[in-house]
């Protein structure tokens, strides 16, 4: 598959965006070499035959080797590249893309799948980017159940975590996370109303970066929440996040400003957002310490607990999910269910595929409410945006580019019985989605095998500088994300 006898089919999976395009204009390797490299590793890690059974990747687009071969001709043609130009692209499933299910991993849409590109993977395809396939998702994105499983769905199956085969891969984007770290395509698309890029960017030891609310369109984007739904990149690295990102939110130069460095700027560290793990909030302590000492300006500050924000942004998902979903199912060409109502019954007339491990009482919540027009909806967010802007992010963020603190401990077990959910988590994810501020995960380490995260929240419009400080610490970090840092394959163990 390569010009290199001595070059590892692994090697090339885990190439850079950067090395890709340098691979692919000296002819060392061409697109169609990639794809069916990548396409051979699908088939020997993740599909449900093969011993892993990874079970990342919920569908391969038909036309992947027609794709490479077009940019590969478009290369020895001479003709102008776009800045993607035969780099695989996995998208998460909850997303449309001629070819591929957009099903939300539900049996529900299997049937009906979407003629037209949403308007991002319209702009990857302009990019020349090859559209590899769609990930497995948690169902719905996770707004369907109060215990549910994350990175299970109906039509994808559990999603296991590359570094311990019994640990979950978290929701999400869990596929996407998982693939990643994999070493299966070298981008993906996630979306994130809450957590759901930065959870399994964490747990999976990858990068992920949730936009401001508005940045990346929506449009062809199964939705949840329109105050809070964002596609966004995730990577293996800061620099190809930034590479994704131009491409997402159609901006460009942001990339270029990654490599400019922290240039003085202050971090502000949020000291009062904890984990609760032992072991990561520790990492993070001394990952702190380790920036200072290379000269990272940090200030300590503590922002105050949600109380009960948490309760009033369930409120407003809930509202927002009846109102948009119904609206989205009914523009939806095809025989399916026309609104949420209809999605229930359709559930539980299927409830042995749908329903095998847990129920949907969060789609019965969102019923209930009546949508937006609930009299409680307007009070629920104005309190929760109170907390999260006014109260949190605002006096936090004073006089420093980004707020940081650790995101989550070590992926938990997944437990189809009980269902699991993240025991260590910090709040700054829910306060980076109530606001609608961009997001960005970095791993942090390892805690027993297992990686840990950190997270950013910046100003709204302000990922670039997001991204330049991310670079900076993942620098200072040295985990060489683009060599060596690789999951260890630990399979299914007791206790």
């Amino acid at each position: 598959m390569t010009s290199d006898p001595h070059e590892s089919t692994e090697d090339i999976a885990y190439l850079s965006v950067d090395a890709i395009r340098t691979r692919l204009a000296d002819g060392s390797l061409t697109a169609t070499q990639l794809v069916s490299t990548l396409l051979e590793r699908i088939e020997a890690l993740d599909s449900p035959a093969s011993p892993i059974a990874l079970r990342s990747i919920l569908a391969l687009s038909p036309d992947a080797h027609e794709q490479a071969a077009a940019s590969d001709q478009r290369r020895s043609a001479g003709h102008a590249l776009g800045p993607l130009d035969g780099i695989p692209v996995l998208i998460k499933d909850n997303i449309e893309a001629r070819g591929l299910p957009a099903c939300a991993g539900s049996t529900a849409l299997r049937g009906s799948p979407p003629a037209r590109d949403a308007h991002l993977v319209a702009r990857l395809r302009s990019a020349g980017a090859i559209v590899l396939g769609s990930t497995n998702l948690s169902e719905w994105a996770n707004i369907r159940s109060s215990s549910s499983t994350g990175g299970w769905s109906a039509v994808g199956g559990l999603c296991g975590n590359p570094w311990g085969l019994d640990r979950n891969a978290g929701g999400s984007s869990s596929g996407a996370g998982a693939a990643l770290a994999a070493g299966l395509a070298p981008l993906c698309v996630g979306t994130e109303t809450d957590g759901s890029i930065v959870c399994p960017a964490s747990l999976n030891g990858v990068t992920g970066l949730k936009p401001t609310v508005g940045a990346v369109p929506t449009e062809g984007v199964i939705p949840i929440s329109a105050s809070q739904d964002s596609p966004g990149p995730m990577a293996r690295s800061v620099r190809d996040l930034a590479l994704l990102f131009e491409i997402l939110a159609d901006q460009g130069g942001v990339a270029d400003q990654v490599d400019h460095g922290h240039d003085g700027s202050v971090l502000a560290i949020a000291r009062s957002f904890r984990t609760g793990h032992g072991p990561t909030d520790e990492l993070f302590d001394a990952a702190c310490m380790t920036l200072a000492e290379v000269g990272l300006a940090l200030t300590d500050r503590e922002p105050p607990e949600p109380s009960s924000a948490e309760d009033d942004e369930e409120t407003v998902l809930f509202c927002e999910l009846f109102d948009d979903l119904s609206r989205y199912l009914a523009a939806r060409p095809g025989a399916h269910p026309m609104n949420l109502e209809a999605l229930i019954d359709f559930e539980d007339r299927h409830a042995d595929v749908e329903l095998a491990h847990f129920g949907h009482d969060l789609f019965v919540l969102a019923v209930a409410t009546g949508g937006r027009a609930n009299p409680q909806y307007e009070p629920a967010r104005q309190r929760a945006l109170e907390w999260a802007l006014t109260r949190c992010l605002e006096p936090a963020i004073e006089g420093a580019v980004a707020l940081m603190a650790p995101s989550f401990g070590p992926a938990w077990k997944s437990d189809l019985a009980i269902g699991g959910h993240p025991a260590f988590a910090s709040h700054l994810t829910a306060a980076a989605a109530i606001a609608g501020w961009p997001i960005l995960a970095l791993p942090l380490g390892l805690v027993s095998g297992l990686p840990v995260g950190l997270a950013l929240v910046g100003r709204p419009g302000a990922e670039a500088d997001l991204l330049r400080m991310g670079a900076a610490i993942e620098a200072v970090l040295a985990l060489d994300v683009e060599n060596s840092w690789r999951p260890s394959w630990e399979p299914t163990q007791r206790g």
